[in-house]
């Protein structure tokens, strides 16, 4: 494996991308904030006000390691099934996390986005967002991706849509159409496919989160809830990637030649 600064926009069911120590692209599915509270004998919001806190250590942390891109899936399509009151908690507190960390973001390098359908949020909510992402759009340093009212299936729904509109004459003949067509309509085309998938809280499974992307991306599991996902737990995560032999199709004898030829 190789380090290097470029962030690379390679299909790897088009081409075999290049692999590094440090995974360029990291997504996270951020998992076990009511369950921490509820262990604690506390309120399942305040599980979800350490978890704002869990996240600003896995940017800080994923800055230090050389990690180019971050995707975090704060609140999923399927999330609003949630009662109520938690619903309107998370709406605030993602408008209060907007309003008090853009300025440390803009300080230290990250270029914030958000990704997901954003219609379904208040005004007051989009202008934050808006705000937000403009006073950290000229940053060169780590990219980190919130994804709220996301779901992966919508993703591609949207991304077809978005490519038909641009494209009429594909609706004609379905053989036209193929991966580098629709590819530029999804979200984080611009952006490599993630290295690294983690999910804490003890489940296994992607949960409708960047089902096109993550179609290469090592998977790792972990007991941890998110507010106790540390700096030691990401390191660990990182650890278990290194050892990974990331053969993309490919034998592992391939591998070992393409490595030594390289």
């Amino acid at each position: 494996m190789k380090t290097k600064e470029k962030l690379p926009q390679e299909s790897s069911t088009l081409l075999v991308p290049e692999v590094y120590d440090v995974p360029q692209h990291v997504a996270v599915i951020m998992d076990g904030n009511g369950r921490w509270a509820t262990q604690r004998h506390l309120p399942r919001m305040a599980g979800h006000e350490r978890g704002v806190a869990a996240l600003k250590g896995v940017v800080e942390g994923c800055a230090r390691h050389g990690v180019k891109a971050l995707t975090v899936f704060a609140f999923s399509s399927e999330n609003w099934r949630r009662p109520e009151e938690e619903v309107s908690f998370l709406m605030n507190l993602f408008l209060l996390a907007l309003e008090r960390e853009v300025r440390a973001l803009r300080a230290n390098g990250v270029q914030l986005r958000i990704i997901g359908d954003l219609s379904a949020f208040s005004a007051k909510l989009q202008r934050a967002i808006e705000k937000a992402q403009a006073t950290t759009k000229e940053n060169t340093g780590l990219r980190l991706t919130v994804a709220v009212n996301y779901g992966g299936r919508w993703d591609l729904l949207a991304a077809v849509r978005k490519m038909l509109d641009a494209n009429p004459d594909l609706a004609r003949s379905g053989a036209a159409i193929d991966e580098e067509s629709l590819a530029p309509h999804l979200c984080l085309s611009d952006l490599p496919e993630p290295d690294l998938f983690i999910r804490t809280g003890g489940e296994k499974r992607v949960s409708n989160f960047m089902l096109w992307q993550l179609a290469y991306a090592e998977l790792y599991f972990t007991d941890t809830l998110w507010p106790d996902f540390d700096e030691e737990a990401l390191e660990a995560a990182f650890a278990s990637y290194r050892q990974r032999e990331r053969r993309f199709g490919r034998t592992s004898e391939q591998v070992v030649t393409a490595r030594t030829c390289g």
